[in-house]
């Protein structure tokens, strides 16, 4: 999710709850009277609830809703919002993004690893480039350098309609589970696996190897569609608070949790104070399944008085997620 904006008094805070073991179990013991006393102030206003089987989870739908983006599900075009930033022509044709990694081969499973820990630098990922460029291209795919080392901008027909799994859905799972399978999808397995044998014998692998580092052996498509012709923002973009993501991928309870502690004590207490300066604040919590939406709405003194002291319980807010 590429867009954020610092001074917004909508907070979005994805994996807010987690249902793998460690997490779910982690969320028992938190203890965040900032969220609580927010929660207690704030009503719902909206709520997206799903299974955890979508390939868009719950924080990119809510983001996309607040920046006036209606998509299907795998279709929000993160690509070409962020062709469009660069100042490419993200307003023509479809777009998505290619994201290297590693792909860790085991006995029964490929499995997706998070991109973001195999430290990818910016002239590794340049080599590359120049490297798959006329591979995409024979596809009719124009590749661009993205925003960030190993993120590639990818732009074609091939894309058109084509339903992609985000990588918050897809790290530590098997590839399979999440590859998109219809016959559309076919050149690009294809292109996947020339870029597998291509990167199998590259010199960058071969100098990771030598340094300890996990060679990057594929690529994962996500981000793909259109963007509409004249998308309508509810409101200046949230915040997104991205200090939950990487503790959760990894299903560490621990961290998870501290970094639960921390979050309160900071963006969640900006937001407080907001609220108590008059501002017209919103949260959205986002989980596996469910993303909700919390605003001020006018209250009588009675509903107002029992909020105060009958609190809502930040772990009962985040199992539901």
């Amino acid at each position: 999710m590429p867009v954020s904006s610092a001074s917004s008094t909508h907070l979005l805070i994805p994996f807010a709850g987690r249902s793998t073991p460690a997490c779910r179990e982690a969320t028992k013991s938190l203890r965040l009277p900032r969220l609580e006393s927010l929660l207690a102030r704030l009503a719902l206003e909206e709520e997206d609830i799903q299974d955890d089987g979508t390939l868009s989870p719950p924080h990119e739908r809510a983001l996309a809703s607040a920046l006036g983006i209606a998509a299907p599900d795998g279709q929000i075009p993160w690509g070409a919002l962020e062709a469009r930033s660069a100042g490419l022509d993200g307003s023509g044709g479809s777009w998505g993004i290619a994201t290297l990694c590693h792909w860790q081969v085991g006995i029964d499973d490929v499995v997706l690893g998070d991109p973001g820990a195999i430290r990818i630098d910016a002239s590794e990922s340049d080599a590359l480039l120049d490297l798959a460029r006329p591979y995409f291209e024979e596809d009719g795919i124009a590749l661009h350098a993205g925003a960030a080392p190993g993120r590639w901008l990818v732009q074609g027909p091939v894309f058109d309609g084509l339903a992609t799994a985000s990588l918050d859905r897809a790290i530590g799972h098997p590839i399979a589970q999440w590859s998109p399978l219809d016959d559309g999808a076919r050149p690009l397995r294809r292109l996947q696996n020339e870029m597998q044998m291509l990167l199998y014998t590259e010199r960058v692998n071969d100098e990771r190897t030598a340094r300890g580092e996990p060679p990057i052996n594929s690529f994962w498509l996500s981000g793909t569609g259109r963007l509409p012709a004249d998308p309508r923002p509810q409101e200046a973009p949230p915040k997104v608070a991205e200090d939950l993501r990487e503790a959760a991928l990894r299903d560490d309870g621990v961290a998870w949790a501290q970094a639960w502690t921390a979050l309160d004590a900071g963006p969640v207490a900006e937001l407080l104070a907001a609220y108590h300066a008059g501002a017209q604040v919103k949260l959205t919590l986002c989980g596996d399944r469910a993303a909700r939406r919390f605003g001020v709405q006018p209250r009588g003194f009675t509903a107002w008085a029992r909020s105060l002291v009958q609190r809502p319980s930040a772990p009962a807010v985040l199992e539901a997620l």
